[in-house]
Order: structure tokens, then C-alpha cells, then sequence
């Protein structure tokens, strides 16, 4: 079961983007159960409009590799989150370089333009919230995953960098670094897994999903939003420029 911390954001808004699945998804509700206004970007406009509808919020169909979308993007949040992400597994000497590209439009060139979009609000009121969801593998390489593990690299570099301007704005900028999570992008690497490897899917999660992990289960969304929700409370107005682990014990190792 997992704990709640404590949070009101009555009169906040916070835009999260993937918003429509997985841990976007449970970081929506969780914000919206906080009381904030919730506005939900994801690619899948279908998506998108359930999760608004069950927050009360609003959503917005836009593909963050599409630069003129996110030029027209305009909402004055108080609370950021960077969440939107993709997997593609191949041997660099396999891998699309257009595929590379869009990954890092999507996970890299997209938290930066709303970065800069949010900033500014955030500066004019004293206050506000940037949580890039990040991964383990911002920490840690795995093989076969070049555009995702340079792009968490990337991200974690980019809030680190917004940590030290926004600070003096009342503004904290942090990753959260989890582990595999129960997700379809997480499902759908244990069928890539299985196929490169060449293995059955039930070997993917126990002999190289969860092989470095002390704990040895996959985290829920539920688990990443209520981390995401404590670094939005008052407790957390010192935390900023951290990548925090939620990994299982992966990267002690």
C-alpha cells in the first residue's frame, strides 16, 4: 500500500506530460486529488481526455517532437512534470538515427521549451515545481538502448542547470530515477528484450529487468507519483538539483 503525504495545491495548475498512461497518469490523479487544476498533455488524444475527465482537468493532444505544437503551447503552471517517454532497443549500428532524433525531441528538446515557458510564471509568483521523470537509466547504461540512455542523461543535465538559475525564484528543479516501472512503455521493452536476446519474456524480467535490484519487483506508478507529490510539498522547498533513486537498490550496487 502506498503512503500519502500530505499536499494542497488548491489554486495550482500543473501540466504533466504522457499524462495519459502509466506513471503521467498517476501523477495527474495525484495532483488532482491534491486539488490541483490538471491539464493533461499526451499524444493519444484519447487518453488524454479520460484522464481529464477523471481529474476535472483539461486535455491537450500534442506530439512534443512537433516543435510548432509546443511553440503554441501556453499555460502559466505552477507545477511541471516531465514525463512523456519512449523506448527503442537496437545495437547502435542498427539504430535509426531518425528514431534517435524523435526520442530526443520527445524526452530532451520538449522539457527544455516548456522549461522555458513555465519559468517565467513560476518566477513572478516565488514559486513552483519542475519534477522530470527520469529513469535509472539516467544514472546507468544498458546495451541496446543508446537514444533512451543518452536522452535521460540529457534531462538529468537540463534540470541540474534549471536548479541553480531557478533557485533564487523560489523555483526546485529535481529528477525522480526510478527503476522498471508497471507500465505499457516498460511492457513493451520486455517484448524487445525477449526478441533481442532471444529469450522468453518471463527470463527478460527476472535475469536482466530485476538483476541488479535488491528488491525484486517491478515499482508501481502509484509509488512515483507519491514521490513526485512530496518534492510539491513545503518538506521539500530545500530539494532541488537531485536525482533521487527509487530503484530498488539498483544503482547501490
Amino acid at each position: 500500500m502506498t503512503h500519502v503525504v500530505q499536499l494542497d495545491l488548491s489554486g495550482r495548475t500543473a501540466v504533466i506530460t504522457g499524462g495519459g498512461s502509466g506513471i503521467g497518469r498517476a501523477c495527474a490523479l495525484r495532483l488532482a486529488a491534491a486539488g490541483a487544476k490538471v491539464v493533461v498533455l499526451d499524444r493519444d488524444a484519447e487518453a488524454a481526455s479520460e484522464v481529464a475527465g477523471l481529474t476535472g482537468g483539461q486535455a491537450v493532444a500534442i506530439d512534443l517532437a512537433d516543435e510548432h505544437a509546443l511553440a503554441a503551447f501556453d499555460f502559466p503552471a505552477d507545477v511541471l512534470v516531465n514525463n512523456a517517454g519512449l523506448q527503442y532497443v537496437a545495437p547502435i549500428e542498427q539504430f535509426p538515427a531518425q528514431r534517435f532524433a524523435y526520442i530526443h525531441n520527445v524526452m530532451v528538446q520538449a522539457p527544455f521549451q516548456l522549461m522555458g515557458k513555465v519559468l517565467p510564471h513560476m518566477y513572478a509568483q516565488g514559486w513552483g515545481r519542475i519534477i522530470n521523470i527520469s529513469s535509472v537509466h539516467g544514472q546507468r547504461a544498458s546495451a541496446y538502448k543508446s537514444a533512451y540512455v543518452a536522452a535521460k542523461h540529457g534531462l538529468e543535465g537540463l534540470s541540474k542547470v534549471v536548479a541553480l538559475e531557478a533557485a533564487a525564484h523560489g523555483v526546485t528543479s529535481n529528477c525522480i530515477n526510478p527503476a522498471y516501472v508497471r507500465t505499457a512503455l516498460v511492457e513493451g521493452q520486455i517484448a524487445d528484450q525477449a526478441r533481442t536476446h532471444q529469450i522468453d519474456e518471463t527470463e527478460v524480467i527476472e535475469k536482466i529487468m530485476l538483476a541488479r535490484a535488491a528488491i525484486k519487483r517491478l515499482i508501481e506508478p502509484e509509488e512515483v507519483a507519491e514521490l513526485m507529490a512530496y518534492l510539491c510539498t513545503p518538506a521539500a522547498d530545500f530539494i532541488t538539483g537531485a536525482s533521487i533513486a527509487m530503484d530498488g537498490g539498483w544503482t547501490a550496487t
